[in-house]
C-alpha cells in the first residue's frame, strides 16, 4: 500500500543543524534500503505556487503566497504493508526534528494512495 506523507511546518530563523541533516540522510537511506521509501523531495515556498479553486462562482486562480501559518515544505511516498508502518517512518522523521532543532514545529499528514487493492474486481 502506498502512502503520501505531506509535511507542514513553521521553521525557525536558523538553518537546520548538521546533526538533523545527517539523521535525515541516515533515516532516508534506511527507508530506501528497506524498500519503503519510494520518493521524497522538498517543496518551494507557496509564493512560487498557485491555488486553483472550483466553487459556485466558477474557476479561480490565485498566485501564492498563501496566508496559512504553516507552509507545506516536503513530501514522501512510502510503499508499506500497513498504515502503521508508514506512520512509524513519519514519527521517526519528526522525532529527529524534535531532538536536533529546538523551536521547529510541524505536522505530517499520512494519506493512503488508492491502489488496485481498493477496487476489487476492477
Amino acid at each position: 500500500m502506498r502512502y503520501l506523507v505531506v509535511l507542514e511546518a513553521t521553521q525557525p530563523d536558523t538553518p537546520p543543524p548538521d546533526e538533523l541533516m545527517a539523521g535525515i540522510m541516515q533515516l532516508g537511506a534506511e527507508a530506501t534500503q528497506s524498500g519503503a521509501l519510494i520518493e521524497n523531495a522538498g517543496l518551494a515556498p507557496s509564493a512560487a505556487g498557485a491555488k486553483v479553486v472550483l466553487d459556485a462562482d466558477g474557476l479561480s486562480i490565485t498566485d501564492g503566497p498563501f496566508a496559512e501559518s504553516k507552509e507545506m515544505i516536503s513530501y514522501a511516498v512510502y510503499d508499506t504493508r500497513t498504515k502503521e508502518e508508514a506512520v512509524e517512518w513519519t514519527r521517526r522523521f519528526l522525532a529527529l526534528h524534535a531532538e536536533h532543532w529546538p523551536g521547529w514545529h510541524g505536522e505530517a499528514r499520512v494519506l493512503k494512495v488508492f491502489g488496485p487493492e481498493d477496487f476489487p474486481g476492477a
